[in-house]
């Protein structure tokens, strides 16, 4: 190895430590009330981080090669102005309490180590780690690093217990939203800043962060591990990974930032008078939306007073987690047809051929989506026409049997006393749950396309077909294979909920801990109530059944069971008697 090589990594282990030790001053400062005597060292530490950043970007050209790509530059003449910055304003005002509105230094810092992550190379073996392991673990350990900092004493006003900090944890990452203490009165600003984190981090994938953030600094990848995020992603061509990476950051970051500005406006000013406040619940709920976490620092959620009859709010927040639960991979091919339609039938007026610009997984998923909402809206509004929807005026009506239809699939807010609700409803609710949102989401369950696949399937058996058909095109075997392992594992892992919450907490009633237990395996976050009262055998069981949910049951299988392939024999073929 040269010198000029070696000289980079030493540069480069150095910029991650102090980018490390930085964020961890910056989290120690908030998450610990400081004595009188250390109160000034964060400031130093802080001046040390931000000369090391600087000095960072120029040796970082100066080492290594090839030097980044372009693109990049821009990138780091930011981060090099914004370390310059914080640096000459730690000099000028160095009066410890400035850090309480510290919020540039906080980018600094936090974009630091970003950028330090980046120049990390981590090249998983498959022999060592599957991107199945690698995703299951990542999960489990975002969870584990989240259960620390809510255990912070700054992050909350009375404390938490260990099992309730896991519990909150769990659900944030795994965009549940079931709650055992009440998010806006329980936990600091600094704690709900923690919860927004671990919710977005697990709503998009972590590894979809680091991944993306990683290629984008170094200006490429290997071929391992693009076929490692290929195999993550569900991505087709390898060439079209890390372009999916992108639009996916670029895409929820863009979504979250209108839905904040318009759910800031909707909101009175005499609900919430003063703008830093209003601010910072319009991106709570933007996130939390858009990510189907169903987290809300209202206590009874948007059916709270001052919020259940705000039906501009209630639709920007269904707007957000329909686009959320609808899935990546549908969002971007629905753009590509718009844009299609848009250039060669409106603006040229010639229809150019471009076959099957709509795929079937789109398809599939949008019409699935359609007919769930108009029918479950529908239903909504006949069963609780009378009872729960008596205090809406006709529009009020429609808007609320909207947002119940669409909440249950994995959003988890709620505009209406669900407690109150009939019990046809809640049975509905549960099936809606069930079925969840769409495969490449934010969103949980067993996926529209598997609910869709599953009736095809039905049809298909019963006008004596040999195979799946839908929309001119076969649906292969392997699909309706995986479909019903979904559906089968699914069933397993929340009867096997149901059966352990009836032996621990068998007193909650066998209903309440069904729909607990589809709530948590679908990460739903909808409850009827007994979340907080459940013993914290209870609390072990729904933590373990959100994650499983959330990774699923097949992908812990695939992690950690010999994967067989291009098997050399075949057995003579044999029919088994169903029915």
């Amino acid at each position: 190895m040269s010198g000029r090589r070696i000289t980079y990594h030493l540069i480069r282990v150095v910029f991650f430590v102090f980018s490390l030790v930085g964020v961890i001053v910056l989290v120690a400062e908030a998450g610990f009330p400081l004595a009188s005597v250390v109160r000034n060292i964060p400031y130093y530490i802080y001046v040390a981080v931000m000369v090391v950043g600087i000095l960072f970007t120029f040796l970082i050209y100066l080492t290594q090669h090839p030097l980044p790509k372009k693109k990049v530059w821009f990138v780091d003449f930011f981060l090099f102005t914004l370390y310059v910055t914080n640096l000459i304003s730690l000099f000028a005002l160095a009066d410890v309490e400035l850090f309480n509105q510290k919020i540039w230094l906080n980018i600094a810092l936090l974009a630091f180590l970003v950028r330090a992550i980046s120049t990390i190379q981590v090249n998983p073996h498959k022999k060592y780690l599957n991107p199945a392991q690698l995703f299951v673990l990542s999960f489990a350990g975002i969870i584990g690093v989240g259960t620390t900092l809510l255990m912070l004493p700054n992050a909350t006003h009375d404390g938490i217990s260990f099992i309730d900090a896991l519990f909150t944890s769990a659900s944030a990452v795994c965009v549940t939203g079931l709650v055992v203490v009440d998010t806006g009165s329980h936990f600091t600003y600094f704690g709900q800043t923690i919860l927004v984190l671990l919710i977005q981090a697990g709503g998009i994938g972590i590894m979809t962060f680091s991944s993306y953030f990683s290629y984008f600094f170094k200006g490429g990848a290997s071929y391992q591990n693009r076929l490692m995020l290929q195999d993550m992603n569900n991505s087709d061509k390898i060439a079209d990974v890390f372009n999916a990476l992108k639009r996916i950051i670029l895409v929820t970051f863009l979504i979250e930032a209108v839905g904040s500005v318009i759910i800031y406006f909707s909101v009175n000013s005499g609900v919430i008078e003063l703008p830093g406040k209003r601010m910072f619940f319009s991106i709570f709920h933007s996130v939390s939306a858009f990510c189907n976490a169903g987290f809300s620092t209202l206590p009874n959620s948007l059916y709270e007073i001052g919020f259940r009859t705000n039906y501009t709010l209630h639709l920007t927040i269904a707007f957000l987690f329909i686009m959320g639960g609808l899935g990546f991979p549908i969002v971007f091919n629905a753009l590509t047809y718009f844009k299609h339609l848009v250039v060669n039938r409106l603006i040229r007026k010639r229809a150019i051929y471009k076959p099957w610009v709509i795929g079937i997984n789109t398809r599939i998923v949008l019409v699935t989506t359609a007919v769930l909402l108009v029918v479950g809206t529908g239903l909504f509004y006949f069963l609780e026409a009378d009872n729960t929807l008596s205090e809406h005026s006709g529009f009020g009506k429609v808007v609320t049997s909207f947002f119940g239809a669409a909440t249950p699939r994995t959003a988890g807010f709620n505009t209406v006393d669900t407690s109150a609700l009939h019990f046809s409803t809640i049975m509905i609710i549960m099936v809606l749950m069930w079925i969840g949102a769409s495969p490449g989401s934010t969103g949980g369950g067993v996926k529209t396309s598997t609910f869709a696949l599953a009736i095809l399937n039905f049809i298909s058996i019963a006008r004596g077909k040999d195979r799946v058909e839908a929309f001119r095109r076969e649906i292969s075997p392997m699909s309706t294979r995986r479909a019903f392992a979904v559906v089968s594992l699914s069933i397993m892992v929340i009867g096997l909920s149901i059966l352990l919450l009836s032996y621990s907490d068998g007193n909650k009633g066998l209903l309440p801990i069904a729909f607990e237990s589809f709530s948590a395996f679908s990460t739903v976050g909808l409850s009827l109530g007994i979340t907080s009262q459940l013993s914290a055998a209870g609390k072990m069981i729904i933590i373990v059944t959100m994650f499983i949910g959330r990774v699923s049951m097949l992908t812990i299988l695939v992690a950690f069971m010999r994967k067989m392939v291009n098997l050399k024999y075949k057995y003579p073929l044999e029919e088994i008697i169903i029915n």
